[in-house]
């Protein structure tokens, strides 16, 4: 990819639809990769399973983490990335939601 890309770990489709509406609308022109789960999000970012063929230094600019997902939850998808050199230093925003005030 030759522009910085964001992604965003979303398992919620109305969320994700929401959220890229919300780019549109203020004229964010970054690509947005969408992965549905941590697992997801962790192999796009590190290059593995389905996403072997990427670039694993073709990293985002900001991933926009959910915390609540299926799979490997959002707090272990920062951790792993925490724990690595190759991605210790990428721009997380953790978005979650509650119904507890």
């Amino acid at each position: 990819m030759d522009n910085r890309f964001i992604l965003l770990v979303e398992d919620n489709p109305d969320d994700a639809a929401l959220t890229l509406r919300a780019f549109k609308k203020v004229n964010i022109a970054n690509q947005v990769i969408v992965c549905r789960d941590g697992a997801e999000a962790l192999d796009f970012l590190f290059a593995r399973n389905a996403y072997s063929d990427r670039d694993p230094n073709d990293q985002p600019s900001v991933i926009l983490l959910d915390l609540k997902l299926p799979k490997i939850d959002g707090l272990e998808v920062l951790q792993a990335l925490r724990n690595d050199e190759r991605t210790k230093h990428l721009r997380v925003v953790v978005l979650t939601s509650s119904r507890e005030e």
